[in-house]
């Protein structure tokens, strides 16, 4: 615009000078003049306009640089703010703005498959292998998705999540599309020469038959994905409407669990294990209860996955084993702590020292305590569980194989790692007196306890008929209603609570 002003201006100048002849005028003019030096001074000024009009377009160049260059600064302003930094991948801010656009333009009802992707075992990543690795896997994530949806926007809403908003003509198997996404999720990475095992929970909603709002869709593609990761790992779910009030709750009872971890509102409360041989309390199992300030009582059964799929466990389990062992301080010195690891814990290499650590700072005896892990756990992580274990039995602590016979490769778990005691499931506890088959399979696990010389708990007594049977096939402890409730701390009286059992027996 600047250089057509200046040409215009330049234009009519010559034009009135054509027009009324100021050349002959001025040359009258100097000649009239010819005392003083004025051809001299014009032919400075014409020289001086010459080198002004050089500089005027040096100028108008590097300001057309500098628009240049601040019109490429604010697109990428514009490209970071709408797009993850380590990924590249459109960001949330990106998939608002595209929900907003087809909110406004009702016109295109194009149909959507949207899958909501959360990573399964991406935390374990971090904890053990550091941020760089977990950030090396994000990417290589990232650029899995992207291969297998060309063309299609693929997000990245932050941590382990991530969104695909996929076109859909026909009647394509949605259902098998996920489960691509998981399959190549699945597919061993190896980052710093390190393999690393990952899943994926994928839920899927549809746009526009699960809502007219595109928002509210991915919101149901969320409620689906929750869902599948409740139940197992690399699950693909359609979103059905009871999931949404699922979610709420699971919603509410988080929020709640972690008022209630802040305000140490969950405790340990105890229940006897008993030797089925002399009738005496050998020790007690701490068993986590949350009584809410209104008096319900939330089952454990409820809470704690939700502390393991929130990230809470560690802290509520340490939470609740400083308690225990401070309760169990008062006991006498031959009574046995028994307290249960979960499966996300024993994933943690550091876990040995945590507790080590605990017993340190409180003095209660590594010999006193037993920790109990199951089966399930063992093989989500053999090498890590191996690791742990073997480094709190050379501390002295006692390792029990719980809910034995319920979990995977058994046998091969009593000939990888060193257990004190196995405890044989309530499971079978519950049916072996009517069921033949189960009766020999609790007979087996009795005998095999023996002959590699590992005491045998059998937990969930509840009938007599239950005691005398495994009394009658050897089994050293039992634990249950019959032989005793968990109850508080405060109602424990450790030094009285063998003749109370008995007397509660008779």
């Amino acid at each position: 615009m600047e250089v057509f002003i200046w040409l215009s201006i330049f234009l009519l100048l010559v034009f009135l000078s054509w027009q009324f002849h100021w050349h002959e005028s001025l040359d009258a003019f100097v000649e009239e003049h010819h005392d003083y030096p004025l051809d001299d001074v014009f032919v400075a000024l014409n020289i001086s306009g010459f080198l002004g009009l050089i500089y005027s377009a040096l100028r108008i160049r590097d300001l057309s640089k500098e628009v240049n260059r601040r019109l490429q600064a604010e697109k990428n302003v514009d490209w970071i703010a709408y797009h993850d930094s380590l990924t590249e991948l459109p960001n949330r801010r990106f998939l608002d703005s595209v929900c907003a656009q087809k909110t406004i333009d009702q016109r295109t009802r194009q149909a959507y498959a949207v899958f909501s992707i959360d990573l399964d075992g991406f935390k374990k990543i971090n904890d053990l292998l550091g941020h760089d690795h977990g950030d090396a896997v994000l990417k290589a994530v990232a650029q899995r998705l992207s291969s297998l949806f060309p063309g299609e926007r693929v997000f990245r809403l932050g941590g382990d999540e991530f969104v695909i908003l996929s076109r859909r003509t026909g009647n394509p198997d949605l259902v098998a599309v996920g489960n691509s996404i998981v399959a190549e999720i699945g597919k061993p990475f190896t980052v710093n020469g390190i393999a690393i095992d990952l899943g994926a929970s994928v839920g899927l909603a549809l746009y526009p038959e699960n809502g007219d709002d595109l928002n509210q869709v991915i919101r149901h593609s969320d409620c689906a994905m929750y869902s599948a990761k409740k139940q197992g790992r690399n699950l693909v779910k359609p979103f059905i409407p009871s999931m949404y009030d699922e979610l709420a709750k699971r919603i509410r009872v988080e929020a709640d669990l972690r008022a209630a971890i802040k305000n140490a509102e969950i405790v340990p409360y105890y229940q006897p294990l008993v030797d089925l041989k002399t009738n005496k309390v050998i020790g007690f199992e701490a068993l986590a209860r949350w009584k809410k300030a209104c008096g319900e009582f939330i089952p454990p059964s409820e809470f704690i996955p939700v502390a393991e799929e929130a990230g809470l466990i560690v802290d509520l389990a340490e939470q609740l084993l400083r308690r225990a062992c401070t309760d169990a301080l008062s006991w006498p010195g031959e009574l046995v702590l028994s307290f249960n690891v979960s499966p996300l814990q024993l994933s943690d290499r550091l876990l040995g020292l945590r507790i080590l650590k605990i017993l340190g700072d409180i003095g209660f005896p590594a010999h006193r305590i037993e920790l109990e892990v199951t089966e399930s756990a063992l093989i989500q992580d053999a090498v890590t569980a191996r690791i742990v274990l073997d480094d709190l039995v050379n501390a002295g602590v006692r390792i029990a194989l719980d809910d034995f016979g319920t979990g995977y490769s058994s046998l091969s778990q009593l000939s990888n790692y060193q257990f004190d005691k196995i405890k044989i499931d309530r499971s079978f506890v519950t049916s072996f007196e009517a069921n033949d088959k189960q009766d020999k399979v609790v007979k087996a696990i009795i005998a095999l306890g023996a002959g590699l010389g590992v005491t045998i708990t059998a937990e969930g007594i509840e009938e007599e008929s239950q005691l005398r049977r495994l009394q009658d096939l050897g089994c050293d402890i039992g634990q249950g209603y019959l032989l005793g409730k968990p109850v508080p701390v405060e109602e424990l009286a450790a030094d009285h609570a063998s003749a109370r059992i008995v007397q509660h027996r008779r």
